[in-house]
């Protein structure tokens, strides 16, 4: 009885729904973003150095040319350590304390000479970023030498400085 009651009613909004017009309805299927992982990407190895033998040469002759500017500043360094020696406990502007300054600036100019050495190898892997080509290991490890011979000149330069009265 309860069905005959609530039937007819119901029976003309049945036969409306299906006189509509046929349309493209969004699917109900899941949607990509919901079927993506969270997952981190496993990231592949990177692909071992191939051998630039251009790159390698240019290497060599930075590192030669390193070789040399350390020996150099090695040289001065020690004059400049006399210097500095002779000069301590003396007045600014004594003929010691000026003496001890010019080797101080000697020793500047010499880690500045190192420092371009740096920027060749920086501009090597600039190019070599540019062209899209992967780092090089070999380039970076000499990039780093340098570096590091750069940090120990310049300590060493404050060193010597922070033994002289101030100016």
């Amino acid at each position: 009885m309860f069905l005959r009651a609530f039937l007819p009613p119901l029976i003309p909004g049945l036969l409306i729904t299906g006189c509509t017009a046929p349309a493209s309805y969004p699917s109900l299927l899941p949607r990509v973003t919901e079927s993506r992982s969270w997952e981190e990407p496993v990231i592949a190895a990177p692909a071992p150095d191939v051998a630039d033998p251009a790159l390698d040469a240019k290497i060599a002759d930075a590192m030669k040319i390193l070789e040399e500017r350390a020996a150099a500043f090695d040289a001065a360094g020690a004059r400049g350590e006399r210097l500095v020696a002779s000069a301590r406990g003396t007045a600014a502007g004594s003929e010691a304390w000026l003496n001890a300054q010019v080797a101080l600036a000697e020793l500047d100019a010499l880690r500045s000479s190192t420092s371009e050495i740096a920027l060749t190898l920086d501009d090597l892997a600039s190019e070599r970023a540019l062209s899209l080509a992967p780092e090089y290991q070999p380039l970076t490890t000499a990039a780093d030498r340098v570096r590091a011979a750069m940090k120990r000149q310049a300590e060493r330069i404050a060193t010597l400085q922070a033994r002289l009265a101030p100016a």
